[in-house]
């Protein structure tokens, strides 16, 4: 009996220095996922504001699953264009580039 608890005690010992983690988070190093997000989400746009840019909703990664953030007006600045945030498939998986102003 104190051998099984000692065993138990090791293999745990030695999953928390690994820094196992569930296979739903499937996170792999600099962000990095072996997952595809879902296709977006079909939303309204509501009519246009003044002043404003139209951010397009879009997936993050929260707690190892994909959650949708909807869209929403931001404050347009002159001489910039906003790109919207996109997933891109590289070769250690699925990453996220954020949204940005681009001249």
């Amino acid at each position: 009996m104190k051998r099984q608890i000692l065993l138990a005690a090791a293999v745990l010992t030695t999953g928390s220095l690994f820094g196992l983690m569930s296979p739903a988070a499937e996170a792999h190093d600099h962000g990095y996922y072996r997952n595809a997000p879902p296709p977006p989400r079909h939303e309204v746009r509501p009519p246009p504001r003044p002043g404003s840019a139209w951010v397009p909703g879009h997936y993050d990664r929260v707690r190892g699953n994909y959650a949708w953030r909807g869209g929403h007006w931001e404050a347009s600045r002159p001489g910039y264009r906003y790109v919207p945030d996109r997933w891109v498939r590289g070769p250690h998986g699925w990453y996220q580039q954020r949204g940005h102003w681009s001249r």
